[in-house]
């Protein structure tokens, strides 16, 4: 197998992982987000602004998984069209 070819097949798998274990990720913390969300509904103890801190620190938090994400993504395509312009 071409050089090339071998890098393409790696690049790919490699995002392929990565893309699995991200949605993996992505539903474990919204299970957790879930369940949180119940446990926070009847802790009629915690004052309001208790709550409005963590729903905004989740939404931070989920604001920043997304960022994330996008530029694992924009360097993936950044390493692909690299590759692809070797190729030519």
């Amino acid at each position: 197998m071409e050089p090339l070819g071998f890098t393409k097949q790696m690049i790919d798998f490699y995002k392929a992982t990565f893309d699995n274990t991200f949605n993996a990720m992505t539903m474990i913390q919204e299970q957790i987000e879930k369940v949180s969300g119940i446990a926070l509904q009847q802790a009629s103890w915690l004052p309001e602004e208790g709550v409005r801190a963590i729903n905004d620190w989740t939404d931070a938090y989920k604001k920043s998984r997304e960022e994330f994400k996008d530029l694992v993504d924009a360097n993936f395509e950044k390493v692909e069209e690299f590759f692809g312009q070797a190729r030519k």
